[in-house]
């Protein structure tokens, strides 16, 4: 009777920890990173020009060691298209993704206006035929 006992309360006890488990909140930016809101997510896609070549795909990609320098970057990276499944809402037509980070909308707005960020874009647009850009404020 005893054995009963005890063996139902384990089970009881595993399942009720299990059903905890499956409802505690999982940060899935365990990093560090503060995403709080009214952070800006700036995301921006290039389209280079057909028939670039390889060395200036190369002179290209200085356009994103320029743009690091701009003051207000919270966080910098530049990707090219992941190979995830293709579905008809997945888009991986473009060449290289940019997506910065900034703390705020005044440091956005500084970075689009900036003397570097626009001779940046002055110097590189030549190899690129279509950019598309999407920001976001996160809530």
């Amino acid at each position: 009777m005893e054995r009963r006992k005890f063996l139902r309360s384990v089970a009881v006890a595993g399942t009720s920890a299990t059903i905890m488990q499956s409802c505690t909140t999982v940060s899935i930016n365990e990093g560090g990173d503060d995403l709080s809101g009214g952070i800006i997510v700036h995301s921006v896609y290039f389209w280079l020009n057909e028939g670039i070549t390889e060395d200036e795909e190369k002179d290209f990609l200085n356009f994103f060691e320029a743009l690091k320098k701009v003051p207000g970057i919270k966080r910098f990276y530049v990707g090219k298209p992941a190979s995830t499944t293709q579905r008809d809402v997945v888009d991986n037509s473009f060449d290289y993704s940019l997506l910065v980070t900034f703390a705020n909308m005044d440091d956005i707005n500084t970075y689009e206006k900036h003397p570097d960020h626009l001779a940046a874009a002055e110097k590189y647009s030549k190899y690129w035929s279509k950019v598309a850009v999407r920001d976001m404020e996160l809530m």
